[in-house]
């Protein structure tokens, strides 16, 4: 008996591990991830995707003001962390160890003997600021640990520095100073109304802060604050009762503190430099012929020369302009030819920097075969040198494809435009299945950078993939930016109906296999698309995206909610109530007819994981398919690699369940 019951179990011990080892081998996911409705993700499908998740990017944040060293954002292992670089080439040094992503870092500007960075928590986004002394590594706590508050601006002393916080009722973004070696010194100079605040400068005498007040993205004013009183004077004028708004980005003193330089679309469709005498008001403009935005710009240390970039369709190149100010007129503006006219056939230029005490520029470069990396430039020795080298997981540039600029149609004649991506024809012939992927904002605007993970999804699975800049997209001109406010949101989804009436007449593309994807507002348009036009694609991918334009508004963190109230209209107003109720996806979910993958962050405070609870909810009651992902600890958008990368996992399963077959 005895032998016999050896026998059985070693025969039912043995049936087991055949069972285990023919069961498919499925990964578990993060533990901070929750999944619904989700399928087992393949083991090896990590292995597959492997190098498209293993790449780096890199940003600089500060020049160190005694010498050219850099402190730097990158990755090495789960988020982005603060790390210097000590010259071109050199080895990454991280200064910062966090769970959380750090935001930005920041020197102090005259000795250099700690900096300042900004991290938030689990993805909230109520960033608090720290000090980090380089001598022992020590960090402090320099704002209240709960409210929001904005990155720091220095004096040019060195001695304070000027943020907002939304501290006193989570609202409105009051303005703070602080000494950031004495946390004890920080107090509110002044109290503002509403969400919009902030600071650009101080004058050279640090005797005033030169701020913006944002209303909308059409619509901002420059005030000077008293640094001591907190009393402010308005800069700019109010438009008359039907009058134009003019908008206001990225303002500095001039070198005197007599003037300001400033980009502004006043008078224009574009956003153009120009100079504001302060005593007289007079704006003029340094180049008036501009026909693109100046898309971001700085002043050197000695107020001599500007770097700009103009954005072109997207596409970056970078000028330098030569100023002269004489009795506080603009006497000469002398400018070049693009300094860095980047080989890549679309690249993107940002975070332009001048050194504070050195002539030398550095600014961020990405591109369709390279993530971001740092460069930078100096009129004494005119040769761009690149700083950093950001790894793409081992895979050669060469293998990442490069955009098409695109254009259609739209339903009232209006030309728009996207890029387009093809995979290899030789590896992938024929008509090729669709992803088309609407960028957030919603006024944002889809440029050709470094597409990531998103690079197996056309290298591998032979995908195509379209990013629209619908209207309502920023760089186009400001008629088109308000083109899709209000009452005229279903124009922007006409848009994307012209695109798959377009993609019919494109003999590479798949008009029967389209996927529509986008992340925050990109996620409304999808949720929109997925309802009014089911008959024309296969599935959906909805991320942290809006279901209900009137519950969002009443949801979003009050900090922001006036802000875009003016893009999307005044939910308690009966009319527009009425019309975001009529209109929303998840009050019109019977339309949505085709499968559908939801992705949220739990601690979202742009846009509340209950949107994505509703549209789910409903979608489950009347049976079509839907998968749900929740980062626990996530925010807008996954931040965390490991949360990330399982998302795409889940994303390519999504994509071969319901585009592929």
């Amino acid at each position: 008996m005895k032998l016999r019951f050896i026998t059985f179990a070693s025969a039912f011990l043995l049936n087991l591990m055949m069972r285990a080892a023919d069961a498919p081998k499925t990964i578990a996911p993060p533990e901070n991830l929750v999944l619904d409705g989700i399928p087992a993700v393949p083991a090896d499908l990590p292995e597959q995707i492997g190098r498209y998740t293993e790449f780096r990017a890199a940003f600089f944040q500060d020049w160190d003001p005694r010498q050219r060293e850099m402190l730097i954002l990158t990755r090495f292992a789960e988020t982005n962390q603060v790390h210097r670089v000590a010259r071109p080439g050199n080895a990454r040094m991280q200064l910062t160890f966090f769970a959380d992503r750090v935001e930005s870092a920041t020197t102090q500007p005259i000795v250099g003997d700690y900096f300042i960075f900004s991290k938030g928590s689990g993805g909230n986004e109520f960033n608090q600021n720290y000090r980090y002394n380089f001598a022992d590594g020590t960090i402090t706590l320099l704002t209240d640990g709960k409210s929001k508050n904005s990155e720091p601006v220095w004096s040019n002393k060195g001695d304070r520095v000027a943020y907002t916080s939304t501290r006193r009722n989570g609202a409105d973004t009051d303005i703070y100073v602080e000494a950031p070696t004495d946390p004890k010194s920080d107090k509110m100079l002044a109290e503002v109304k509403g969400g919009g605040w902030d600071i650009q400068d101080w004058s050279p005498d640090d005797k005033h802060l030169l701020v913006i007040e944002e209303i909308s993205i059409n619509e901002s004013y420059l005030w000077l604050f008293d640094t001591q009183s907190g009393n402010r004077k308005e800069l700019t004028p109010r438009p008359a009762e039907g009058g134009e708004k003019v908008s206001y980005s990225r303002a500095r003193f001039a070198k005197d503190g007599k003037g300001i330089f400033v980009t502004t679309d006043r008078d224009s469709e574009f956003q153009r430099l120009a100079f504001v005498d302060l005593a007289s008001g007079k704006q003029t403009f340094l180049i008036p012929q501009a026909k693109w935005d100046i898309d971001d710009w700085d002043l050197s240390a000695d107020g001599t020369r500007i770097a700009y970039v103009f954005s072109e369709n997207g596409r970056s190149t970078l000028h330098l302009a030569s100023i002269g100010i004489k009795e506080n007129i603009i006497s000469t503006i002398s400018q070049t030819d693009p300094v860095f006219d980047p080989p890549q056939p679309a690249a993107v230029i940002s975070r332009l920097h001048w050194h504070k005490h050195d002539n030398v520029l550095a600014f961020d470069v990405a591109s369709a075969r390279s993530p971001s990396d740092v460069y930078a430039w100096s009129p004494d020795a005119p040769k761009v040198t690149r700083w950093t080298e950001s790894e793409t997981g081992g895979i050669p540039a060469s293998q990442f494809v490069e955009p098409k600029l695109v254009t259609w149609k739209s339903f009232d004649g209006r030309e728009i435009s996207g890029f387009l991506y093809l995979p290899d024809p030789q590896k992938f012939p024929g008509p090729r299945p669709v992803v088309v992927n609407i960028h957030g904002g919603p006024e944002s605007q889809f440029r050709p950078g470094f597409l990531g993970r998103n690079n197996y999804i056309i290298n591998e699975l032979g995908c195509a993939m379209i990013f629209p800049n619908v209207r309502g997209s920023e760089g186009y001109g400001k008629t088109f930016l308000k083109l899709d406010n209000g009452f005229k949101r279903e124009d922007s989804y006409k848009d994307i109906a012209a695109l798959l009436d377009w993609i019919k007449t494109q003999s590479q593309l798949a008009a029967d296999r389209i996927m529509v994807t986008g992340g925050s507002y990109g996620g409304h348009m999808t949720l929109a698309v997925a309802t009014y036009y089911a008959d024309r694609i296969r599935c959906a991918l909805d991320v942290v995206g809006i279901s209900n334009l009137r519950t969002f508004l009443e949801h979003t963190e009050s900090y922001r909610r006036d802000l875009r109230r003016v893009e999307y209209g005044d939910e308690r107003d009966p009319k527009m109530r009425e019309f975001m109720e009529r209109t929303a996806p998840v009050n019109n979910a019977q339309k949505i007819t085709k499968p559908l993958f939801v992705v949220a962050g739990a601690n979202d405070p742009r846009v509340p994981k209950s949107e994505a609870d509703q549209i789910v909810a409903t979608l489950k009651r009347q049976g079509t398919p839907v998968w749900y992902l929740v980062g626990k600890d996530e925010g807008h958008g996954f931040a965390k690699k490991k949360n990330a990368d399982f998302q795409f996992y889940a994303t390519v399963e999504f994509i071969r369940e319901y585009l592929l077959k």
